[in-house]
């Protein structure tokens, strides 16, 4: 019997990676994403992309406003950081943050499961080459695991109940290029960027574009996506 699982696909790198990387542990993928109100809703068009190219079993887009809090660059009337260096990144979590984005998704993803009967649930969180999100941490994680082994029928009818399975999370962002492309990944069918233009055009400023070209650079490979301006490339 094949093997479901729940990947969280936000159209970036990092969760085609994941897709992957599920797809080579034998796993039938279960697509999940989010239309919650984020100005870079170009993001939902590549993750329809990479469904299609990757050829995954069943593909969910789930429409939740969280511009009814805001509170966040992506959800409200705040401009994205533009040109700042990782020692910036770092000093604090950024306006980028959406509050408790990842708690929100999860719990979708884990009722998803649940439903289909899924024991797994991928998601592309990163400590080591990422903004400084307190719910991509490995400790976040682990009390989220916990909380779906309490919360769930699987849970309590099991010693194990749902997994969280987060492979990119020691991984550096070159690290994760290297694998996405060793596994096939089309890194041209993603985006990445927080504040694109109105045709899709990665800005190559803000936290997210800087972290992937970073990424790239450090792997030797080119980013194949088109920036607003090539001299970020």
């Amino acid at each position: 019997m094949t093997k479901k699982a729940v990947v969280l696909l936000s159209g970036g790198l990092d969760s085609s990676t994941c897709v992957a990387i599920a797809q080579k542990k034998g796993f039938d993928v279960y697509g999940l994403s989010f239309s919650y109100g984020q100005r870079h809703t170009i993001e939902l068009e590549a993750s329809k992309r990479i469904a299609n190219a990757m050829g995954i079993t069943r593909h969910e887009i789930i429409d939740i406003d969280l511009r009814a809090f805001g509170g966040s660059a992506l959800t409200d009337d705040i401009d994205v950081p533009k040109g700042r260096d990782e020692e910036a990144m770092d000093a604090e979590i950024p306006v980028t943050y959406v509050p408790a984005r990842n708690t929100i998704f999860l719990s979708f993803a884990l009722a998803f499961a649940e439903t289909i009967g899924a024991d797994d649930i991928f998601i592309g969180v990163n400590a080591l080459d990422y903004s400084g999100y307190p719910d991509c941490r490995p400790d976040y994680i682990a009390a989220f695991q916990k909380m779906a082994r309490l919360a769930t029928k699987a849970g309590i009818e099991n010693d194990i109940g749902v997994r969280i399975n987060t492979p990119l999370i020691d991984m550096t962002k070159a690290e994760i290029i290297k694998t996405g492309v060793e596994l096939g990944v089309d890194y041209a069918l993603t985006t990445s960027c927080y504040d694109p233009d109105q045709a899709g055009i990665s800005c190559g400023q803000c936290d997210a574009c800087i972290l992937r070209l970073k990424g790239f650079k450090e792997a030797g490979i080119i980013d194949p996506i088109e920036y607003q301006n090539d001299i970020f490339r």
